[in-house]
């Protein structure tokens, strides 16, 4: 077994009382701000930062740190219609019967469907993948621990950076998405986790009129 090495911690920062809450507000009116769109523009996003953000999100904690996710960026125009294809194909099916009464209801009031045009409009797809376990260069599995959890984080840390950054983004989910590996020739130990769309909003972009709970509904102090 490896030894544990430590380092001083340098990185950290302490701010006054009234620093920590301005800043606190600060995030959670950027954070408010955001929308998930489903109308995008197919304006043209530099690379680098895209690049930015995946870094960041690489910066999120995760189990034993192993860092068990891997994001495959999809710009080219050919790879995107196949993931429409694929994925419209499932939400075809979905919508059409597979998918529970109850479910459907609750996705009424986002007025989605089975078309999703936005995979091939906007500039970069990004998938998520899970990485269930690793594989040395000998071939040995090595296990990960807390995989979903850790990349849910990740994901997070990801769609937040791609809001601090000036983009607006969508969470696609298609059931099943075993398509993803296939068509972007991803190996057996990784699981699709789910398909971020990213870009600038269509001019015309239009949300639904929903809000987020309050405070007092989603935490408890004790």
């Amino acid at each position: 077994m490896t030894a544990a090495r430590f380092v001083p911690l340098t990185t950290w920062r302490e701010y006054p009382i009234d620093e920590m809450r301005r800043r606190a507000g600060g995030f959670y009116d950027e954070m408010a701000r955001r929308r998930t769109v489903r109308q995008f523009s197919d304006r043209s996003v530099p690379r680098d930062i895209i690049e930015t953000c995946l870094q960041a999100a690489g910066t999120a904690p995760s189990g034993a740190n192993l860092q068990p996710w891997h994001f495959v960026v999809v710009g080219d125009g050919e790879l995107k219609a196949r993931i429409r294809g694929a994925a419209e194909q499932e939400e075809r099916e979905f919508y059409g019967g597979r998918a529970p009464a109850e479910w459907l209801e609750a996705l009424a009031p986002l007025g989605t469907d089975d078309q999703k045009p936005y995979l091939e409009k906007a500039p970069w797809l990004i998938a998520v993948f899970a990485q269930r376990y690793g594989v040395t260069a000998s071939g040995r599995k090595l296990s990960h621990y807390y995989v979903m959890e850790s990349v849910g984080i990740a994901t997070g840390f990801l769609i937040a950076a791609l809001h601090h950054a000036g983009l607006s983004c969508l969470t696609h989910t298609p059931s099943p998405m075993g398509f993803l590996t296939d068509i972007l020739g991803r190996p057996a130990s990784e699981k699709p986790y789910l398909l971020l769309v990213t870009g600038y909003p269509a001019a015309d972009a239009r949300v639904p009129d929903i809000g987020k709970r309050s405070l007092a509904e989603i935490a408890t102090f004790l």
